[in-house]
């Protein structure tokens, strides 16, 4: 029988942090005890405790505040983006709206980069998914969350268009919030790397129609996983 493939130790600590917000009833607001402490009781070094704590940060559920501490942002169990969990751009657009849209302009930036990508451009989409797997097996997810922008952003220059650019880049703080959300689920995170994988496939196969495809499917999975489901 295969061994089970250890899980990386701030991934570990990420989870055992989320454990304790909710356990241990952390509300909004709390401190939660030093890093120190933390690391002592979790059994980590605080390299992999800084590291889990940036991913928790980047997903909206603590604050890490320097020189004050680490504050819980929203409870660790909270349901997902449509019911619960941190979305900070709720006053301007939903994360729905935000996931449809992205749905709209970034399948058919797919389909075009399709004919245009030139071969260094490839090499750059492969260099840039193969990254995006080793932060992700390390639990370095925000970094993973920015190497997903850089990918669909390279696409979107790729297309040609210039308007949806300019659409993305107004609002990149969103767009990236939408690829940090998904990360929420540590577990099912290296499924943005095998949906980027599939899209890259279709990319040099020069397939407009199965690029397109590959890029909606990908971000119907992603709101999926936030919660968000729509028709495509």
């Amino acid at each position: 029988m295969l061994a089970t493939p250890a899980r990386p130790v701030p991934e570990v600590a990420l989870q055992a942090i989320r454990k304790l917000i909710e356990e241990d009833g952390y509300q909004p607001g709390d401190a939660l005890p030093s890093q120190r402490d933390l690391a002592e009781r979790l059994g980590v070094s605080r390299a992999s405790l800084r590291e889990a704590l940036s991913s928790l940060s980047a997903l909206g559920l603590v604050s890490v505040q320097p020189g004050k501490g680490v504050f819980v942002q929203s409870p660790a169990s909270g349901a997902p983006a449509s019911g619960g969990f941190a979305w900070p751009y709720a006053e301007q657009v939903s994360a729905a709206d935000t996931f449809q849209l992205r749905y709209a302009l970034e399948g058919f930036a797919a389909g075009q980069a399709a004919l245009a990508l030139t071969a260094d451009d490839l090499d750059a989409l492969q260099a840039n998914v193969e990254a995006m797997a080793i932060e992700l097996r390390a639990g370095r997810f925000e970094a993973a969350a920015r190497l997903d922008f850089i990918f669909h952003q390279k696409l979107l220059q790729a297309s040609g268009n210039r308007a949806m650019l300019q659409v993305i880049t107004a609002s990149q703080e969103i767009f990236l919030e939408s690829q940090k959300l998904p990360f929420i689920r540590p577990e099912r995170a290296m499924e943005t790397w095998q949906e980027h994988r599939k899209i890259l496939r279709a990319l040099t196969r020069r397939s407009q129609a199965g690029a397109q495809r590959a890029m909606q499917e990908h971000i119907r999975n992603a709101a999926a996983r936030t919660g968000v489901v729509f028709a495509g």
